[in-house]
């Protein structure tokens, strides 16, 4: 039995099918959910070098990540489960290490994520959080693969 479930979301739609599997499982299991969106500073790499003020950027990002956040809050609330929510803000960590970092404060008994499953070389370019996380994690990893 799960008695701490962590789901980290962003905006796409697997991370939202990663969120309604969380959010079975909590109701199921009667477990606590902490929803987790980190910010990912490495999206604005370039940005101060093009002559840009990269604050308003960041700025935007927490936003957004908070509106994920509290969206997910909505829809839990509307499951009755109640789910804390978490925004990180790292200057240099990747997101697949601040979520494991989460995991490991809040004492996770298992972490559920969508993953988009690319290969080959678009997998190598952008890197995945998804491998980091299952690679790295104390706990089980539940991947929700993406439609």
């Amino acid at each position: 039995m799960y008695r701490k479930i962590l789901v980290p979301i962003d905006s796409s739609p697997t991370a939202a099918l990663g969120l309604r599997e969380a959010l079975r499982l909590a109701k199921d299991q009667n477990a606590a959910l902490r929803v987790v969106h980190v910010v990912d500073k490495m999206a604005i790499i370039g940005v101060a070098e093009a002559g840009m003020n990269p604050r308003p950027v960041l700025a935007k990002l927490a936003r957004s990540g908070r509106a994920v956040l509290d969206a997910a809050r909505r829809s839990a609330k509307k499951l009755g489960v109640e789910a804390e929510t978490v925004l990180r803000e790292p200057l240099t960590k990747r997101v697949a290490d601040e979520v494991l970092s989460e995991a490991k404060k809040w004492r996770a008994d298992l972490i559920v994520m969508g993953t988009h499953g690319r290969r080959g070389l678009r997998r190598l370019v952008l890197g995945s959080d998804a491998e980091q996380i299952v690679r790295l994690a104390n706990v089980p990893v539940l991947l929700v693969h993406g439609r």
